[in-house]
């Protein structure tokens, strides 16, 4: 496996919603990832948490089963793919029942078929998708990319430890811009 792939994860507008203080150009900024993703040939798979109907895979989860009636169910508004980064007609989006993108997802099916070995991560939260995800893309031997400010999080210092000091152990760390300069 030797093909990249840029994971957007947790782009939904609920999401987007509940993280304050992003950036007026964070999801913009995650746009020209994912046309600059697209243009270079690199598949782009958008990662989303989602559950059926009555929720019935996170009553047992004290994070989403805390969650009001109905949330990441079919019919959400809250549950759509922020439109800046929305997917295109053949793009894989994976739906995810916990944090990590693998988890309760077909996201490894999805890899290993498109061939690839290396992932460039961006998403909200830096403390839950991109943390949870980074870790089991570790131990399932994945080259790791993370896009520090293609992440946010609630709290800004937790960010800068986990994109400064932790993920650096994982795999590189880059900026949008940086990441989309090494594509050409």
């Amino acid at each position: 496996m030797t093909r990249t792939a840029l994971l957007v994860m947790d782009l939904q507008q609920a999401v987007v919603d509940r993280v304050p203080g992003l950036d007026a150009d964070f999801t913009p900024r995650l746009a020209r990832a994912v046309a600059a993703a697209r243009t270079a040939g690199v598949p782009v798979v958008h990662v989303v948490v989602g559950f059926r109907p009555g929720r019935p895979e996170a009553k047992s989860s004290p994070l989403f089963g805390a969650l009001p009636e109905g949330a990441f169910t079919d019919g959400d508004p809250g549950a759509e793919i922020h439109p800046d980064v929305a997917p295109r007609p053949g793009e894989a989006v994976v739906t995810k029942k916990r944090v990590s993108a693998f988890a309760g997802s077909d996201l490894e099916l999805v890899l290993r078929g498109e061939g690839v070995g290396h992932l460039v991560l961006a998403g909200l939260a830096t403390s839950g998708v991109v943390l949870s995800t980074v870790r089991q893309a570790a131990d399932l031997d994945y080259r790791l990319t993370v896009l520090a400010d293609g992440c946010a999080d609630r709290d800004a210092e937790v960010h800068r430890v986990l994109t400064e000091k932790v993920f650096p152990h994982q795999g590189e760390v880059t900026a949008v811009d940086a990441w989309i300069a090494g594509l050409g």
